[in-house]
């Protein structure tokens, strides 16, 4: 089976800081032309500022503009199992490929009550559901015993690995490994390959939007088995993932970048960047090295 990469999408929005869809479903065609999937309302997505409001209606058209020809993963994570449970059966309703779930945040969390919410949500939807690692953001971790806890659920298709050690990555990939139908994506934008040739079913990149193609040129040479081509991909996109981050937090400085390539998608819902002269001559610098302005 071909692995398959997929975008986090940002989120646009309007010098008021409300949404703009139309510009979002300008960044849904430039991401399928490339040949990736979507991701939305996940960490780059700007989800934590987002009104329950606006991730249903942001799915609504997201979902639309796809229009079946990628798939689309939308994150329903929320620190309370009621809230979370809520948006996963709208995104029920709507009709997506997967629904990605953001361990709890700013609650301290159990194993075993990490186990009760993913099995909840998984329970009362027909969507498949994916975890997702990110415990450097909600300084909850998903352990691999628990992950293969939850992997035997009939509805949990699998865990998307943003926490950005191998180690943590090799122990989801055995349970993977172990169980049918529950794949790993992995979230680290330098491990995209790594992660490939080590059993992934695939990435989910908040880096592809500023370089869209790039990551597609990884997949796609791996799945063609050119696998000098896709070592290739990779330097670049470890190269410029490595010059743009050390800038700030990186989901910030993927959103200032594709600012500055195209105003359209609007700056991050405060307060997460400002804009910044010096920090943009930076950025825009990066940009022209990599040849995208």
């Amino acid at each position: 089976m071909s692995k398959q990469a997929f975008v986090a999408l940002v989120t646009c929005f309007n010098d008021d800081e409300t949404i703009n869809y139309e510009a979002t479903r300008a960044q849904v065609r430039r991401q399928v032309d490339a040949g990736n999937n979507i991701m939305c309302a996940g960490t780059n997505g700007d989800f934590s500022a987002l009104t329950f409001e606006e991730k249903v209606r942001l799915t609504e058209e997201v979902a639309d503009e796809v229009a079946g020809r990628v798939k689309v993963i939308v994150n329903a994570g929320m620190p309370a199992t009621f809230e979370t449970l809520k948006l996963a059966r709208e995104f029920d309703r709507i009709g997506v490929d997967g629904i990605a779930v953001i361990t709890p945040f700013f609650i301290a969390c159990t194993q075993d009550g990490l186990i009760r919410h993913f099995s909840t949500i998984a329970d009362a939807v027909e969507t498949p559901v994916y975890l997702y690692d990110i415990p450097a953001r909600t300084q909850n971790h998903i352990e691999p015993e628990t992950a293969r806890t939850l992997s035997r659920h009939g509805n949990i298709a699998g865990i998307k690995d943003s926490g950005g050690a191998k180690e943590t990555l090799e122990a989801y990939l055995a349970v993977a490994k172990d169980v049918d139908g529950f794949d790993v994506y992995s979230g680290p934008d330098h491990l995209v390959l790594w992660a490939l040739q080590n059993g992934a079913a695939g990435c989910i990149s908040g880096l592809g939007n500023a370089m869209p193609t790039v990551l597609a040129g990884i997949l796609n040479a791996f799945n063609a088995g050119d696998i000098a081509e896709a070592e290739r991909q990779q330097a670049i996109y470890s190269a410029f993932r490595t010059d743009l981050y050390a800038l700030g937090f990186a989901p910030a400085m993927v959103k200032r970048s594709l600012y500055l390539q195209d105003a359209s998608v609007g700056a991050s819902r405060q307060p997460a960047l400002l804009p910044n002269s010096a920090q943009d001559a930076q950025i825009e610098d990066i940009l022209r090295r990599y040849e995208l302005i």
